[in-house]
C-alpha cells in the first residue's frame, strides 16, 4: 500500500514537473498562431479608449483601409517570393521607380492605359532580373535584390535628376486612386483585387502550389518535378509586378512622382509580412495574414497620429513591430515544427 502511495505521489510530481513545459508550449503555440490578432485587438481597444467616438468610427476605419491599400498591395506582392523562400529587397525602389516613370510618360503625351501597362511591364521585368540572377546565377537572394534594388534608385536619378516630376493636366489618372464607386474607394477596391488574385495564384493554381512547396524543400520539389527556377522567378516577378502596381497608384494618389515615394515600402512590407504569419497559420507566410499585418501597423500609426504622438513615434513602433513580427513568427514555425 505505502509503494502504491509513494507511486501515485511520484506520479502526481511527474506530472506537475510536466506541466510547466507543456503550458509553455501551449502559449507559445498560441502567440505564434494569434499574436498579430491579439496585438491588433489590444491596440484597437487603448486606442479607442484614449479616442472615444472618434478612433473606432467608421469614418477613421475607412480613411485607415484607404490610407493601407497602396501598402497592401506591395505586401502581398513581396509575399509570394517569401512563400518561396526567397527575399525581395528592391520593392520599395521599384515602386518609387515606377511612380515617377508613370508620370513621365503622361507627361510626354502617352495615353494613360499606354503609360500603365508598360511601367507594370517594367517592374516585371526587373522582376524577372531578379530571378535569373537568384536561380541562373546563384547569387543569394538578400543581396541580389539588393543589388538591383541599388540600381534601380541609381536609374531613378538618372531619369528624374533627383526632381519631383509633377502631373500638370491629367484629372483622369489622378481619379484612379482617388475616385470613388458607391462611397467605396478606388484603392480599396483595387486592393481587394489584387488580394484575391494573389489569393487564388497561391491557394488554388499548380504554380501557387510549386511555390509553396519550394517553400518547404526546394530538393524535394525538384524530386517532384516542380521546376524550381522558374517558379522562383515568377514569385519575383510576382512581388515586382505589385511593387509597380503600388508605384503608379502612389503617383496617382499624389498627383506626381516623387523620387523616394516608395522606400519605405520595404520595411513596412516585410513587417506586415512577417506579421501575417503569425496570424492563423503558425509561422507560414499567407496573402489573408499580410492583410491583417498590414492593418496592425496600419491601425497603430493612425492611433500614434490621433493622439499626437511625435513623428519619429511611428519610425520606431514600425521597427520594433518588425522585430516583434520576426519573433512571432518563429515562435509559430518552431512550435508547429515541434
Amino acid at each position: 500500500m505505502s509503494a502504491d502511495r509513494n507511486a501515485a505521489k511520484g506520479g502526481e510530481t511527474a506530472t506537475v514537473t510536466a506541466a510547466p513545459p507543456a503550458t509553455r508550449a501551449i502559449v507559445m503555440r498560441v502567440l505564434g498562431t494569434y499574436g498579430t490578432i491579439i496585438v491588433l485587438v489590444l491596440m484597437v481597444v487603448v486606442f479607442s479608449s484614449l479616442r472615444p467616438g472618434t478612433f473606432s468610427s467608421v469614418g477613421n476605419f475607412r480613411n485607415i483601409f484607404n490610407d493601407m491599400a497602396i501598402g497592401t498591395i506591395v505586401a502581398a506582392g513581396l509575399t509570394v517570393p517569401l512563400v518561396a523562400g526567397d527575399f525581395d529587397l528592391s520593392i520599395g525602389y521599384i515602386a518609387s521607380f515606377c511612380g515617377l516613370l508613370v508620370v513621365g510618360l503622361l507627361s510626354a503625351g502617352l495615353a494613360i492605359p499606354v503609360a500603365i501597362l508598360l511601367v507594370i511591364a517594367v517592374g516585371m521585368a526587373i522582376g524577372i532580373v531578379n530571378g535569373f540572377i537568384v536561380t541562373k546565377i546563384g547569387v543569394n537572394a538578400f543581396i541580389a535584390t539588393l543589388g538591383t534594388g541599388t540600381v534601380v534608385v541609381g536609374l531613378n536619378y538618372a531619369y528624374s535628376g533627383g526632381i519631383p516630376q509633377q502631373l500638370t493636366q491629367s484629372r483622369e489618372f489622378t481619379d484612379i486612386a482617388i475616385g470613388r464607386i458607391a462611397g467605396v474607394p478606388h484603392l480599396v477596391l483595387l486592393m481587394a483585387a489584387v488580394l484575391v488574385v494573389l489569393w487564388v495564384i497561391l491557394n488554388r493554381t499548380v504554380q501557387g502550389q510549386h511555390i509553396k512547396a519550394i517553400g518547404v524543400s526546394p530538393e524535394s520539389a525538384r524530386r517532384a518535378g516542380v521546376a524550381v527556377d522558374r517558379s522562383r522567378i515568377v514569385a519575383f516577378a510576382i512581388a515586382s509586378t505589385c511593387a509597380a502596381i503600388g508605384g503608379v497608384l502612389m503617383a496617382s494618389n499624389l498627383g506626381s512622382g516623387q523620387v523616394t515615394a516608395g522606400d519605405g515600402f520595404m520595411l513596412t512590407s516585410f513587417a506586415a509580412a512577417f506579421l501575417g504569419s503569425a496570424a492563423l497559420k503558425e509561422g507560414q507566410f499567407h496573402i489573408v495574414g499580410t492583410l491583417i499585418g498590414v492593418l496592425t501597423v496600419a491601425v497603430g500609426n493612425n492611433g500614434l497620429a490621433m493622439i499626437g504622438a511625435p513623428i519619429f513615434t511611428q519610425f520606431v513602433f514600425a521597427g520594433s513591430l518588425l522585430v516583434v513580427a520576426v519573433a512571432l513568427g518563429g515562435i509559430g514555425r518552431r512550435y508547429r515544427i515541434g
